[in-house]
């Protein structure tokens, strides 16, 4: 068998010299780009933007808290008072099998409620923005 050499790889790495990129300077935006800046600038600053917004926030956060409250209770229930969720409701069914099902019914009703909220408050109000928007970078 023949003796084989050792490689130190660190060693052979350190001694290959290394490539640096070098960097670019950053080139002045064509005018088009920058008027695009400005006309999104000021959409996103306009009363209209900030409205759609405000009713997003309004919805959401609200919501998002009241799942992760529900959620966040009933694995608590099933953490802390086991006994309570062992109780039987209707047949075979116990507390823990109820709220966990509910958990999905309740997914289900805040998926529709977010899409219904979208549809009749927002998306309206966006599209006209998109609009004006789009005829404003012509």
């Amino acid at each position: 068998m023949a003796q084989q050499e050792r490689v130190d790889w660190w060693a052979a790495a350190a001694s290959r010299p290394r490539v640096v990129a070098q960097r670019r300077t950053a080139e002045p935006a064509p005018p088009e780009e920058r008027a695009g800046r400005e006309v999104y600038r000021s959409v996103q600053e306009s009363d209209a933007f900030q409205e759609i917004r405000s009713g997003y926030r309004s919805f959401v956060f609200p919501a998002s808290a009241g799942f992760l409250t529900w959620y966040l209770l009933f694995v608590a229930a099933q953490a802390f008072a086991p006994e309570l969720m062992r109780q039987q409701v209707a047949g075979p069914l116990n507390l823990a099998w109820l709220l966990g099902l509910g958990q999905f019914a309740s997914t289900f009703l805040l998926t529709w409620l977010y899409a219904r909220n979208a549809r009749t408050k927002r998306d309206r109000a966006a599209l006209e923005l998109r609009w004006d928007t789009q005829d404003q970078l012509r």
